[in-house]
């Protein structure tokens, strides 16, 4: 992002484009002002009549003073580009300080302190709110990194969100089959029933699995 000095157009174009934009600035806000002004201090009944007359005769002053402002603030600021061969902040206040006083300047040298003081002052904040303005907008678009953050506590493992790799648990071990029988294999017969191996052999066993007899097949046949 550019500064302001920088992202203004070169010299000379730069005094054409400030006067036509101090011109259009203070005519419309002279629009405004000179409207509500117009109107408020018209009587009953002429109230639209006053405020455009008021428009009329005031707007079209105050853009012309707008525009002698922003012209002879250009052509000082293009004159101290060209003696200091660059642009920064200090221009912008140099020309506002010479600006301020070269039009206080017929009613005194006090009167003229007075208006390059304020002139140069005015132009600091400018600049300074400017600057300030392009850093908090630089800070901004500069992404802080992602980072990874632990899982909270009582958050099921097996569960992660979309994208996120969690790994899986881990299966149970398998449960001895000696001597140990669901009640469900146990309830229709199905378990696993030891009984000693027939012999004097070498304390072999022989497991042996029960189940119930099936029911009968029904006979279809026509006698």
């Amino acid at each position: 992002m550019g500064t302001p000095e920088t992202s203004r157009e070169p010299c000379p174009d730069r005094i054409l484009d400030d006067i036509g934009g101090a011109f259009g600035m203070g005519a419309v806000g002279g629009t405004a002002f000179h409207f509500l002004k117009g109107s408020f201090n018209s009587p009953k009944g002429s109230r639209l009549v006053g405020a455009s007359q008021a428009v009329r005769l005031n707007a079209p002053r105050l853009g012309g003073s707008f525009a002698v402002w922003g012209g002879l603030f250009s052509t000082f600021d293009c004159t101290m580009v060209y003696v200091r061969q660059k642009e920064d902040p200090w221009n912008s206040i140099i020309s506002g300080f010479a600006t301020g006083g070269f039009l206080s300047m017929r009613q005194g040298p006090a009167a003229a302190t007075r208006s390059a003081v304020f002139g140069g002052v005015l132009l600091a904040l400018i600049e300074g709110a400017g600057i300030m303005l392009n850093k908090i907008l630089s800070a901004q678009q500069q992404m802080p990194p992602i980072m990874d953050e632990p899982m909270p506590a009582g958050y099921p493992s097996g569960v992660g969100f979309p994208g996120q790799h969690v790994p899986q648990p881990s299966p149970p071990p398998p449960a001895e089959s000696e001597g140990k029988t669901s009640w469900f294999g146990g309830f229709f017969g199905g378990g696993k029933k030891e009984e000693p191996a027939s012999g004097s052999g070498g304390g072999s066993e022989t497991k042996i699995l029960e189940s119930f007899d099936a029911p009968p097949v029904p006979n279809f046949e026509y006698k």
